[in-house]
C-alpha cells in the first residue's frame, strides 16, 4: 500500500512538473498591448503609444473572446502591432514565450 502511494506521489509530481515547464503550441490572433486590450478598430500606431508612454507589454489578443497573453520576448511582436498573426511557442501561465511569430490572413 505504502508504495502504491509513492507512485502516485510521483506520478504527481511528473505532471506537475511537465504542466509547469509550459505547453507547446500555436496560437493566432492579433497583436495589442495590455493597457487597451482588444479593440476591432485599434491603430498600429495607438498599439505602439501604449507600449511606450503607458508601460504596456505586447500581446497576443483572441478577438473571439478577448484573451491576452503577454508575449516574450517583446521585441519579437513590436514590428507586428496592430496585425493578425500566427505564434508557435510555448504557454506558461498568461506567458507566450515565442519561438515564431509570422502574419496570418484575416
Amino acid at each position: 500500500m505504502k508504495k502504491q502511494w509513492l507512485v502516485l506521489a510521483a506520478l504527481v509530481l511528473v505532471a506537475g512538473l511537465a504542466f509547469a515547464a509550459g505547453q507547446e503550441g500555436t496560437w493566432t490572433g492579433v497583436i495589442t498591448d495590455t493597457h487597451c486590450g482588444y479593440k476591432p478598430h485599434h491603430t498600429a500606431a495607438c498599439v505602439n503609444i501604449c507600449v511606450a508612454d503607458h508601460g504596456a507589454k505586447y500581446a497576443l489578443a483572441n478577438p473571439e473572446n478577448g484573451k491576452l497573453y503577454i508575449l516574450e520576448p517583446q521585441d519579437k511582436a513590436a514590428p507586428l502591432a496592430n496585425e493578425n498573426v500566427k505564434v508557435a511557442g510555448t504557454l506558461e501561465g498568461d506567458t507566450i514565450r515565442i519561438k515564431t511569430i509570422e502574419k496570418a490572413g484575416k
